[in-house]
């Protein structure tokens, strides 16, 4: 599951530090966290934005890896 997908951002709360991913296949939505998010300075995603990502198994499920806004 190391293959990079697509997707759009449905939320993020930058206080958490977390929210989701819809995958452009479909298939269910992905969590991810501020850690999983490439780059420097100040990690966050907006909604609606689009992002490219690796799946793997988190603690709680399948979630992003490797997060790159596009």
């Amino acid at each position: 599951m190391s293959n990079r997908v697509t997707g759009v951002v449905k939320w993020f709360n930058e206080s958490k530090g977390f929210g989701f991913i819809a995958p452009d296949d479909g298939s269910a939505d992905l969590f991810a966290h501020f850690s999983e998010i490439q780059g420097s300075g100040f990690k966050t995603l907006q909604e609606a934005q689009r992002v490219e990502f690796a799946v793997k198994q988190g603690p709680k499920g399948l979630q992003a890896s490797a997060i790159r806004p596009l």
